[in-house]
């Protein structure tokens, strides 16, 4: 029986950036393929998890206790021939990680292994790693920072990580430029895949407007990436503290005590934090539209949902949103900076009562732009063809 491996790199307990890799599994064990999969912690309550190991899947954890006395040749013998090919150097502290996944690829011999990234090189140590042990990898991108590029002492190895690979997948046209651009190569191994995203039969149904416009913020509370700071400024402006308008912030994160502290410094009485959604789709009976003032994005899932659900979307250019949205007609697109992105919510309100109607657009859009062939089985379907040409 064939052995699927995949080394996420997410850093929360479950993230959206994991669920292209994790909707494939159920057509890989019907394939009859054995799935395994490291992170540095799991949570096995969470329910994700718990639906993985329903399916049958080995979940190992990289952060654990330093390896017993007998692990320790291997190990060195490992490294021994890593720093003979100049690898990408870790960043501090994921050395440790690093070492364990490759002892568990060396027990648990996959036949090919998926490195799940959150950026568009924070895993290529990993697929390095695999590299030098002689196993096949596919590098999977969902963000690219045109900020933030990788060391110039990782450059060779990751460089030769990503050329090496089987495929590297790319949620959006953004992702792939962005990548070629920082490392300076055209990848001929790259292709593009859409986050997975459940359309529906239709749309959520629109709410009254009478008592006013409601927008709701879905994401992580991470402000470096999501921008909820910008969003918050522009709504502290006079002019929106006057307008039937009001944003509900919905998701947890690491920045939720600042981005509270700075909606209380700014007493905007326009905003509230729901917290954790399970059910998003049904959160769209009571918004009217999504506001995403993202700094740097993949292709946002919670984009797709909203444009699923027929709902207006006002983001910025990160990422693949611009490639999602059409300006004017399904949505507004502004910069990740305070004027340009209170431009863009200025052009918003003005349409505020074509809405509706622009929503419907958006999910038709979403509907031409979607595959016949679901994203989770195309992936599938490629991984199965990679296990039979290995």
């Amino acid at each position: 029986m064939s052995k699927i491996a995949i080394i996420t790199k997410c850093w929360d307990e479950w993230g959206g950036s994991e669920e292209l890799w994790a909707r494939s599994i159920p057509a890989l064990r019907a394939a009859g393929v054995d799935i395994i999969v490291y992170k540095e912690k799991i949570d096995t309550d969470h329910p994700r998890w718990q639906q993985l190991l329903a399916q049958r899947v080995t979940l190992k954890e990289l952060r654990q206790a330093t390896p017993a006395p007998e692990d320790q040749s291997l190990r060195q013998r490992f490294n021994n021939r890593l720093r003979r090919k100049k690898p990408p150097v870790p960043a501090d502290g994921e050395q440790t990680l690093i070492d364990r996944f490759g002892d568990f690829l060396q027990t648990d011999k996959p036949n090919l292994v998926i490195v799940a990234q959150g950026i568009n090189f924070d895993g290529l140590a990993y697929a390095y790693r695999c590299l030098t042990a002689g196993i096949p990898y596919v590098v999977i991108a969902q963000k690219a920072v045109e900020f933030y590029w990788p060391r110039q002492e990782d450059r060779p190895g990751m460089t030769t990580a990503l050329r090496q690979a089987k495929r590297c997948f790319f949620v959006s046209r953004h992702n792939q430029i962005v990548t070629e651009e920082q490392f300076g190569i055209r990848l001929n191994n790259a292709e593009v895949i859409l986050n997975p995203v459940e359309a529906g039969t239709e749309g959520v149904p629109y709410p009254s407007t009478e008592v006013g416009f409601r927008l709701a913020c879905i994401g992580r509370l991470f402000i470096l990436d999501k921008g909820q700071d910008i969003l918050l400024k522009v709504l502290s402006r006079s002019k929106w503290r006057q307008r039937p308008l009001s944003v509900t912030f919905v998701g947890t994160g690491i920045d939720e005590q600042g981005i509270k502290g700075l909606a209380a410094l700014l007493e905007l009485k326009s905003v509230r934090f729901l917290g954790h959604v399970e059910n998003v789709h049904a959160l769209w009976k009571d918004y009217h539209g999504l506001v995403l003032p993202s700094r740097s994005e993949g292709l946002s899932l919670v984009l797709l949902e909203a444009m699923a659900a027929a709902r207006v979307a006002i983001t910025t250019r990160a990422g693949g949103c611009e490639e999602m949205v059409e300006e004017g007609h399904t949505g507004f697109i502004g910069d990740a900076a305070e004027e340009a992105f209170d431009q863009a919510m200025e052009k918003a309100w003005e349409a505020r009562e074509h809405w509706k109607e622009m929503g419907l657009q958006g999910r038709e859009r979403l509907l031409q732009l979607l595959p016949s062939t679901p994203p989770e089985i195309t992936i599938a379907q490629t991984l199965i063809s990679l296990l039979h040409d290995r």
